[in-house]
């Protein structure tokens, strides 16, 4: 049994066939297939049900893939280590977002990045915050960026900055012509809301829950900018966070945005690693860069928006 052995089990467990795993290892269909059927023969046990068109792994085929998992993540942080040793701001590191917060963060703290760790390869993964607390916990994430809180007692979180929510509003909407409102006014409000899965939702629900709002059930959005698009369109209202409407991302004239003026809802961010991490100590480091954003991207700058004002005075009168 050696580790290049252990890589294909794990690649045939991500992938489910035998092409695509072949193809993730950079080898051919047949030579992966031998080294998994030798594997098997070491071990005495089927690992894998072999059919036509799909592969499934037996309950043994489970456990050693979980098995093997471990240990490559383990020699790849021993190799990690190593190399941080020679050169502790070098090299490669493998970070995740989620998708309602990757895109509006990046463009503001990339240059910061690229300027304190010149030599860094940052590779970023975005995907759902479950999907990216699984990949930490296997070892194929270094960190990931979440809301807090997380829950687990194998990971480490450190706190980067608190983001707050804004309510959007069509330019038509009767709050349009306000710059604030209090959170309980969100009572007379049905939310347009993400589809499950995404950490925005449950986000959202919160607040809903504090605020008295319900949610318009009747249509759940894949993206943040599906959301926007909805409430430019006048289907309804939705909370956006701050990132999301700071430049480099336009505002759209159809849409108006409020504070909360008494209780800010708002969520906490922060950097999460396995407290077995060979990469603490740079990783306190990177954390650093992102707890150095300025303070005006989290503040709120009121805008007349929706309809020109003598049209709106004309509305109102």
């Amino acid at each position: 049994m050696n580790l290049r052995d252990l890589r294909y089990l794990v690649a045939l467990a991500d992938h489910r066939h035998f092409g695509h795993a072949a193809a993730a290892c950079f080898v051919s269909q047949p030579t992966l297939s031998t080294q998994i059927r030798k594997l098997e023969e070491e071990l005495g046990v089927v690992l894998v049900e072999r059919a036509p068109r799909k592969v499934m792994l037996t309950p043994a085929g489970h456990e050693a893939a979980e098995r093997a998992r471990r240990i490559v993540a383990e020699v790849e942080q021993m190799k990690e280590a190593a190399r941080r040793n020679r050169d502790p701001e070098a090299g490669t590191v493998r970070l995740g977002m989620f998708p309602t917060l990757g895109p509006y963060l990046l463009p503001h703290v990339i240059p910061r990045l690229r300027e304190r760790f010149p030599q860094l390869e940052l590779l970023l993964v975005e995907e759902k915050s479950d999907v990216l607390l699984t990949r930490l916990r296997d070892g194929r994430l270094d960190a990931g960026l979440l809301a807090l809180p997380v829950h687990d007692e194998q990971l480490h979180a450190e706190f980067l900055f608190e983001e707050p929510f804004l309510l959007a509003v069509p330019g038509r909407h009767p709050l349009a012509q306000r710059d604030s409102l209090a959170l309980r006014e969100l009572s007379e409000q049905r939310l347009l809301l993400l589809e499950d899965g995404h950490c925005l939702r449950e986000q959202a629900l919160e607040v809903c829950h504090l605020g008295g709002a319900g949610e318009r059930s009747e249509f759940r959005a894949t993206s943040l900018e599906t959301l926007r698009q909805m409430v430019a369109a006048d289907v309804g209202v939705t909370l956006l966070p701050m990132l999301a409407v700071k430049p480099p991302v336009a505002r759209s004239d159809n849409i108006h945005l409020l504070d909360f003026h008494d209780s800010r809802p708002s969520r906490r961010i922060a950097m999460v690693w396995r407290r077995s991490s060979a990469m603490e100590g740079f990783l306190l480091r990177l954390a650093e860069v992102f707890r150095q954003l300025p303070a005006d991207l989290f503040e709120f700058e009121p805008r007349t928006g929706g309809m020109p004002p003598a049209e709106r005075d004309s509305t109102a009168t």
